[in-house]
């Protein structure tokens, strides 16, 4: 079988997420339109001017991990080790059995292990008084918080894979293109089964202090669950989010001969920049829309072939416009006909781990057929006029869908999903 001929798709699906741990917590939270949003409970945000985010109600020792696995990692690694953990239980491969040199890990991450790090350099400093910290207070596990590719360790220790092992980190599109980078290796035929996702875990002071400073996230802080508001005329702001998702992606022959359930196949990705600024972004869309081409160039698609877009959907007028000029730029016609939404505004902004959690809400949304909501949309803005899918979740067609991404740095990445039959004209 040549490269070009093998197939990646999606047969297993774990997450970590505000308001459900576990897959179906997550979906049933999407489906319902209720926003994980509230006011921070992780550490205290009096003196911060955003103060709400979606936070995930979190026990490591209730999710299975150990208390030796629970004090090496840092919050972000307990995400990702549960999420893989789940979406290998959901997949039915046994790993054991499997060759590990073909088992390969890719995950993402914006910010890596910023929890454990910023409580650290707390302990270490006494409270930031001493500029010249103590490295014995510190734990003996502080240097693998230093280095972000702890986390795709952690998840390749558990899975025993011996293949390419790789750590993402690309803003807020990490997720979406580790998940790319997992598809490719399935392609190329570097490995059979990729364990691809995200995780982060930014609910600290440091991450607050920096988005406050730029203005970036919502002041609405009287009402946290209507906070987040993507695409409506009344918003000010994203809201930081926390969690992680993990998918097995397999090489379809191989996921059919061993009888798998596939959730969709990977059509098609692409990544593009800007080149402009760190956070600007260029209001005619052009890179985003680049990106989403390419995507459906590579899996052979129109823009009349998509069914639903799930959208970055930050909840910021500069994004939100941004990419709305993008999806006309790049479907034409079809922009106006094909359902929109932002999971965003349910489950806040994760960084790096938000693009994997929306690619499971893609995958999730074909197997049931459901567009999840773009939450408190209530009064649209005028220049975001495409259908948003307002507060209620829709039951509509899907065969193929268009997730995007959108990160600093001007980073652009878009993703191409299709049910596995329908993707390429197959009998169902």
């Amino acid at each position: 079988m040549t490269a070009r001929h093998r197939r990646a798709v999606i047969t297993g699906v774990g997450a970590v997420a505000p308001g459900g741990i576990g897959r179906d917590a997550y979906w049933d939270l999407l489906t319902a339109g209720r926003t994980a949003t509230r006011r921070i409970s992780l550490f205290d945000p009096a003196g911060f001017r955003s103060q709400v985010a979606a936070e995930c109600d979190f026990d490591p020792l209730a999710a299975g991990l150990t208390p030796q696995e629970a004090r090496r990692m840092d919050r972000a690694g307990q995400f990702v080790v549960v999420a893989a953990r789940e979406a290998v239980a959901d997949s039915g491969v046994e790993l054991p059995g499997a060759d590990p040199e073909r088992v390969a890990v890719s995950i993402g991450s914006a910010v890596g292990c910023t929890t454990g790090l910023e409580e650290e350099y707390a302990v270490l400093s006494d409270g930031g008084r001493d500029w010249l910290v103590d490295h014995r207070y510190g734990v003996p596990h502080l240097y693998g918080y230093m280095v972000p590719s702890t986390l795709a360790v952690e998840v390749a220790r558990q899975a025993g894979a011996e293949g390419p092992v790789a750590l993402i980190s690309t803003g807020c599109t990490s997720g979406l293109d580790a998940i790319g980078h997992g598809v490719q290796l399935i392609e190329e035929g570097t490995a059979d089964i990729v364990l691809a996702g995200a995780t982060d875990a930014p609910l600290s002071p440091i991450t607050s202090a920096c988005f406050d400073a730029i203005k970036a996230t919502t002041a609405n802080n009287d009402d946290p669950a209507h906070a987040s508001r993507p695409f409506d005329g009344r918003r000010d702001g994203f809201v930081l989010g926390e969690g992680s998702a993990v998918m097995v992606i397999e090489e379809l022959e191989s996921a059919r001969r061993r009888g798998a359930t596939v959730y969709a196949e990977i059509l098609g990705f692409a990544g593009r920049s800007n080149a402009f600024h760190m956070t600007g972004l260029k209001p005619d869309g052009r890179e985003m829309a680049e990106a989403v081409r390419v995507a459906l160039d590579r899996a052979r698609l129109d823009p009349g072939d998509i069914d639903y877009i799930n959208a970055h959907g930050s909840g910021t007028k500069q994004n939100d416009r941004h990419e709305t000029a993008a999806f006309k730029r790049s479907l034409g016609q079809r922009a106006h006909e094909v359902p929109v939404s932002s999971i965003k505004s349910m489950i806040g902004h994760s960084l790096g781990a938000i693009g994997s959690l929306e690619i499971a809400a893609c995958a999730l949304a074909l197997r049931h057929q459901v567009v999840p909501p773009t939450a408190n949309l209530s009064t649209p803005d005028p220049e975001c006029d495409l259908d948003y899918v307002p507060v209620t979740a829709r039951e509509h067609r899907m065969d193929r869908v268009l997730s995007v991404g959108s990160g600093f740095g001007g980073f652009q990445t878009a993703m191409v999903l299709g049910r596995p039959a329908a993707a390429h004209g197959e009998a169902a």
